[in-house]
């Protein structure tokens, strides 16, 4: 992933968590990045101004949101890789509790969003030969009580990641990162001490290895892949 010639990448939710460690680590290999989040004074706290940063504040699932990641991207003039990593948790309840419009906002920004920004992308995607990746979850393959409407969000994104992928000729990943050390986790396992799993930015390093790497398009586990180098 040392490369010099100003890849470009998007990344969705990248004022915390995998997408700020995984953004903050391109930033550090010379690429640039255009990120988003919805805390327009978080996203800029976490990534101040600097020529190689493109932050822009709002909703992933607001269609001149994704217009506006579109314009930034043609602006560089390519794009190498897009990491749909923005995720709604959603009501942790048994599927039999859970509201219709709770359900639908759920997918709507973990799986609808990441379709459309993904049509606006990927004719520059296709023509830099780029990269897809969908951030998925073991939810997606496993039944946890509670889950399922998370669990079904991810598991339908990894179909649409690697189904685009098939159908235009780009590498695609579902990306399992595993328990992290997040705010999201934590949401999930309210007033639990979490402070045993992993943080972001040591999934980072797992996470490059697949994207440096010749692995075909498929479903991965980030701690099934060895690690590349040291990350901040």
């Amino acid at each position: 992933m040392n490369r010099s010639h100003n890849e470009v990448a998007v990344i969705t939710g990248g004022s915390a968590g995998l997408g700020l460690a995984l953004a903050e680590t391109l930033l550090d290999r010379s690429w640039n990045v255009v990120t988003d989040a919805r805390d327009a004074d978080r996203l800029h706290a976490a990534l101040p101004d600097r020529p190689q940063v493109t932050s822009l504040a709002g909703d992933v699932r607001d269609p001149d949101h994704q217009d506006a990641i579109a314009a930034a991207v043609a602006r560089h003039g390519r794009l190498d890789l897009l990491v749909h990593n923005a995720s709604d948790l959603g009501p942790m309840l048994p599927l039999a509790e859970v509201a219709e419009g709770d359900f639908s906002r759920v997918l709507e920004t973990n799986l609808l969003a990441p379709l459309s920004l993904t049509q606006r992308l990927l004719p520059y995607l296709i023509a830099s030969r780029g990269t897809l990746v969908g951030i998925s979850s073991d939810a997606a393959v496993e039944h946890y009580s509670t889950w399922g409407t998370y669990a079904a969000s991810k598991a339908a994104l990894d179909h649409l990641v690697l189904t685009l992928g098939e159908e235009n000729g780009i590498r695609a990943y579902a990306v399992d990162p595993g328990d992290m050390r997040t705010a999201m986790h934590q949401a999930a396992f309210p007033g639990e001490d979490i402070s045993d799993r992993p943080l972001p930015e040591s999934v980072v390093s797992h996470l490059l290895a697949l994207l440096s790497g010749d692995e075909p398009s498929g479903r991965y586990r980030a701690t099934d892949l060895a690690p590349v180098g040291a990350v901040r």
